[in-house]
């Protein structure tokens, strides 16, 4: 197993936390070179923002590209590795043609259109009282598979308040609605 494999194992296994940083990277353009440089590396010398929350980001983008619509709970650990080994086998593909060949595991899903914003805005304070990591991890999903559904390659970790804030407020208007919906009219709103 490659070192960066192996590194990537124990942020996502043992939950490590990395400093906070914003940064703004395109899919589109960056290799999967850069992406190991720019979110794996521990070493870099600047900080960079949290792996587990980078790669359950690219997850949500993943699932939505794909066409789905559905949260796979399982799937951080084995997206993450396979997205890894993608990126090590293709260093100068794009980071985007690396997550369109990757697919999540689809293993205990729950499914975004049968979920409505009540029960979600619901659980979502509840997990955000107990656990604010947790919480976090999960938006990142949300806003990544909500920049996919805006056609948009860009990653860009300082919008998440703002994206969490239009959820919040969609959600707040329409409690009846699924989160899929929601999330659909906040991709629009981008």
């Amino acid at each position: 197993m490659k070192a960066s494999t192996i590194a990537l194992g124990f942020a996502l296994l043992a939950g490590m936390a990395r400093p906070s940083a914003a940064l703004q990277l395109n899919l589109a353009t960056l290799s999967c070179a850069g992406y190991h440089q720019a979110i794996l590396n521990s070493r870099a010398p600047v900080p960079h923002p949290d792996s587990i929350n980078m790669v359950m980001w690219l997850l949500g983008y993943s699932v939505a590209r794909a066409g789905a619509h559905v949260l796979y709970s399982d799937a951080l650990a084995s997206f993450g590795f396979a997205l890894d080994a993608q990126c090590l086998d293709n260093p100068q593909s794009s980071l985007l043609d690396a997550i369109m060949r990757v697919r999540p595991r689809n293993n205990l899903p729950l499914e975004l259109d049968t979920l409505n914003c009540r029960e979600f805005q619901a659980r979502h304070a509840e997990l955000e009282k107990s656990d604010r990591e947790s919480a976090d991890t999960i938006m990142n999903w949300l806003q990544g598979f909500a920049t996919a559904k805006a056609g948009s390659t860009v990653l860009d970790t300082a919008t998440l308040g703002a994206f969490e804030d239009a959820l919040r407020r969609t959600c707040d208007g329409n409690w009846h609605q699924s989160l899929y919906e929601s999330l659909k009219a906040v991709s629009a709103a981008r």
